[in-house]
């Protein structure tokens, strides 16, 4: 061994523990967030069987006096256990996020942890507000279209399993794309993105929704396409405001 690498292994042997150890201690910390949020995912579940049927009667109410069926023994059972997961998850999201910006804050300036204290009610809001959109404006429009489509050939029976993915993967999605605003505005204070840059591509936006609204869009015709396409735009250029605001 040389003299030169006698001296620079002494030197590089602290770098290394020293970037060794930070990795362990964010991995240790990712690992107890990581277990309170499941913790959190489990009581709220938990709790969520006590009223799952009543959310199971709202979430079918579109239907009319429609009753969806069960094509399987087990699957009454199981579809109410997924209704009581849905609402455990939307229960304990508050809480998941909550975990994940305190996994990120170490990284996060004084000045950046105090957007990110007001970005979960935030998200949390906004989220409440696109389901409440879809639920009480798409849903409306989308069901009566698709039981009346062709039914005078086909008989419209849906099985209830089918019907619930429907239904929670809509409200789902909505809900995500109305927090679009809200994260623009965060990222915007990171200095991630900026309103120029936002506005210059305004047109490939216009297209992203598009097929975006072409994907999340129940039924095939233009009506609802442009009822999930429209408030998407909306959102895209209240963004576009809040990140001149930022």
């Amino acid at each position: 061994m040389s003299e030169t690498e006698r001296e620079d292994r002494p030197n590089n042997q602290p770098e290394a523990e020293a970037a060794v150890m930070p990795l362990m201690e964010h991995l240790r910390e990712l690992r107890t967030r990581l277990i309170r949020a499941f913790i959190a995912l489990a009581i709220t579940t938990a709790g969520s069987f006590v009223f799952a049927k009543q959310v199971l009667v709202i979430l079918i109410a579109p239907m009319g006096d429609t009753l969806p069926q069960a094509l399987k023994p087990t699957e009454s059972l199981g579809n109410y256990m997924k209704v009581a997961l849905i609402c455990g998850v939307t229960l304990a999201m508050p809480f998941i996020v909550y975990q994940i910006g305190r996994f990120v804050a170490p990284g996060l300036t004084t000045k950046e942890k105090r957007y990110l204290i007001l970005l979960v009610p935030g998200a949390t809001i906004c989220f409440v507000s696109g389901v409440a959109f879809a639920y009480f404006v798409m849903l409306p429009a989308a069901i009566p279209f698709l039981q009346g489509f062709m039914a005078d050939i086909i008989e419209q029976r849906w099985a209830i399993g089918e019907y619930l993915s429907f239904v929670t993967s809509l409200l789902f999605w909505i809900g995500v794309a109305f927090e679009l605003p809200l994260f623009v505005y965060f990222l915007t204070k990171l200095g991630i993105i900026d309103a120029r840059t936002l506005s210059k591509n305004r047109k490939y936006a216009v297209v992203i929704i598009a097929v975006l609204a072409a994907v999340i869009t129940p039924t095939v015709d233009p009506v609802n396409m442009t009822l999930v396409m429209g408030p998407l735009i909306v959102l895209y250029e209240l963004g576009v405001i809040l990140a001149k605001i930022a």
